[in-house]
């Protein structure tokens, strides 16, 4: 007895890798905002000791600034670079 809707489970089977790869190619940009952020976050936790004079918040405050303006200027590029490929070259080719 059908209940009307059809369920395809192939998305069901495919694993967390898999899945994280599609993902990646559906929107190459956000694994490249995802490794940046945790770049520059590693980056400020290893320059915490050799900080200075300057407080612990402000230099945390400076830290989270800089982690959210690399994705912010990851999602940015990757939205322009997907409305050129739309509108005049298509870029996918290349990707």
């Amino acid at each position: 007895m059908s209940t009307g809707t059809d369920v395809s489970l192939s998305s069901y089977d495919e694993d967390q890798g898999s899945k994280l790869i599609r993902k990646a190619r559906e929107a190459p940009f956000v694994p490249i905002g995802m490794a940046g952020f945790a770049a520059i976050v590693a980056y400020g936790l290893y320059k915490l000791k050799s900080r200075g004079n300057t407080k612990m918040s402000v230099h945390l405050i400076h830290m989270r600034v800089a982690a959210q303006g690399f994705v912010v200027g990851a999602m940015t590029l990757g939205r322009f670079l997907q409305g050129i490929s739309k509108f005049v070259v298509p870029i996918n080719r290349f990707l």
